[in-house]
């Protein structure tokens, strides 16, 4: 806003852009370049080009420069998560994989109070820096510049952190050469992944799951200021919802590290999405702000529940020369779902009100009771229903499988060591053909 002066409104739009373009067009991409080279290079480099192209963010005078960064940014972003997640697996037990993810998501979100406090603490002193005219070249006196220096030099920490790892080597063509990016075979290796997806039915589940649900569940994002001011009449009541949801998630994060053990990973997947999907319609239905809260709490232990147990399925049924490019699809399928449901969800509660307004003046009699039909709460019962359908065509593609998963997947054995050969496709060995009659 600072740089886009009178246009601060269309600057942030921009720049907002350019960390969801690259995901679009680079997602599936990126998959593939993480599965080609060695994974902790690319983490650790990538690590190192954020660290470096934020450095160039107190510099930064036109809304162009601050473009261009953000598109860098994200495009760097796109290979290392994947390659994270790919790589979770090669050095975490196969039992404990749900802790991992667990521990992963309170590292991402749990420690925004406390960058909230180093944040006030960071400007602070850059108040102080003013009277010392050395540190001009460093746009040290702003308030934010101390805060970024500080974020650069954690991805640095990071980069030196990650190249301590040890991950295994990756993966080698027939001839015995490190396989590197070839261009000519790269749409053979986006078909290859797209095909997986389409044919296992637990992968597929998970990405519907995961994908789909977004599009109801990011509906909240929006309409949860407007549902708490014109249905809950509390205009400070959405902090509150907000504060349901992260309590509802971290409780999810932690049931899930307790019974991982003793449940089936893929249908606790299924049944926590529908269940979230139960919760928004609850939610949506209510006008007491107290009774909210704890349907939205219960959307939040769902919600935290399905991106471990979805994260873990995918871990634990895709072979590691795979992984990567699963991944990607699935970043680019929760942004593309995210970036629909952010900008419809306002539009068709506009509409759905109006609609509401004209048919039954907003309001109809159940009994002798009289429910308020807003736009907004129309609109979040269709997030509702959108979730409660994910869990559907989850729990189908499952049960097309045939059969009963009933655990985590054994880890890969791999297939130098003199067992049978392995599925690319499957983390399992590949069973003989029958003999023909």
């Amino acid at each position: 806003v600072r740089i886009g002066g009178s246009s601060g409104g269309a600057a942030v739009g921009l720049v907002l852009s350019a960390r969801l373009i690259p995901g679009f067009f680079f997602g599936s991409l990126g998959g593939v370049i993480v599965d080609r080279l060695d994974r902790k290079k690319v983490m650790v480099g990538c690590d190192i080009g954020r660290g470096a192209v934020l450095a160039l963010l107190p510099f930064v005078t036109q809304v162009w420069e601050l473009f261009v960064i953000s598109l860098v940014l994200e495009v760097l972003t796109l290979m290392w998560s994947p390659a994270k997640e790919a790589s979770v697996p090669n050095l975490v037990p196969t039992a404990f994989l749900s802790n991992a993810n667990s521990l992963s998501l309170v590292a991402a979100y749990g420690t925004f109070p406390l960058s909230s406090a180093v944040y006030y603490v960071l400007t602070s002193v850059a108040q102080h820096l003013h009277r010392y005219h050395a540190l001009d070249a460093l746009r040290a006196s702003h308030p934010d510049t101390i805060a970024i220096w500080f974020d650069v030099g954690t991805f640095f920490v990071s980069a030196l952190m990650i190249s301590t790892l040890a991950l295994p080597a990756r993966v080698h063509d027939g001839d015995g050469e490190r396989r590197g990016i070839d261009f000519t075979e790269t749409w053979r290796d986006l078909r290859a992944g797209w095909q997986f997806i389409g044919q296992s039915p637990v992968v597929r589940s998970v990405i519907l799951g995961l994908a789909t649900g977004l599009i109801g569940g990011g509906m909240v994002v929006p309409l949860g200021p407007i549902f708490s001011r014109d249905v809950l009449k509390s205009a400070s009541g959405f902090g509150l919802l907000l504060a349901g949801l992260g309590t509802g998630v971290a409780i999810g994060i932690i049931a899930v590290s307790v019974v991982q053990k003793r449940v089936s990973h893929e249908k606790a997947f299924v049944r926590c999405v529908a269940v979230a999907g139960g919760c928004l319609l609850g939610a949506a239905s209510m006008s007491n702000l107290a009774l909210t809260v704890v349907f939205v709490g219960g959307l939040g232990i769902c919600a935290g529940a399905v991106y471990v147990l979805g994260f873990t399925v995918l871990q634990t049924n895709v072979a590691d020369e795979m992984r990567g490019r699963i991944f990607a699809t699935l970043y680019t399928l929760v942004r593309f779902c995210l970036l629909l449901a952010f900008i419809v969800a306002p539009l068709l509660s506009q509409l759905l009100d109006g609609l509401s307004l004209d048919l039954v003046g907003r309001r109809v009699a159940l009994g002798g009771f009289h429910v308020g039909l807003p736009g907004v709460r129309l609109t979040l019962w269709l997030g509702g229903l959108i979730i409660l359908g994910a869990g559907f065509l989850a729990h189908r593609s499952l049960r097309s499988a045939g059969a009963g998963i009933v655990g985590p997947v054994a880890p890969a054995v791999a297939d130098d060591v003199g067992g049978p050969p392995l599925d690319p496709l499957q983390r399992s060995p590949v069973a003989p053909s029958p003999p023909e009659r």
